[in-house]
């Protein structure tokens, strides 16, 4: 899966060589912002299952665990849109 987050974060530039031809280079991200992104995909599918047992379990709904959620999910497409722009 490291690839996989890998490249949708890698960056695509078109810069234009001696000979005015484009040329494409491929900026690879850090390696830190690839661990960073797979732990907070860990972090959203174990708290997304832990919301679910909560609602199983006590049949009614946990705000707080939500807020979470939704905090790893601004996250994530923040790193994203980030390193892509």
């Amino acid at each position: 899966m490291k690839d996989i987050i890998k490249k949708a974060l890698t960056r695509r530039i078109t810069v234009k060589d001696a000979r005015n031809q484009p040329v494409t280079l491929e900026v690879s991200p850090d390696q830190k912002l690839v661990y960073g992104i797979y732990f907070a995909l860990a972090a959203l599918i174990a708290l997304t299952t832990l919301e679910t047992t909560y609602m199983l379990v006590f049949h009614s709904f946990n705000t707080e665990i939500l807020a979470g959620v939704m905090l790893i999910i601004g996250t994530i497409l923040g790193a994203f849109f980030g390193q892509r722009s």
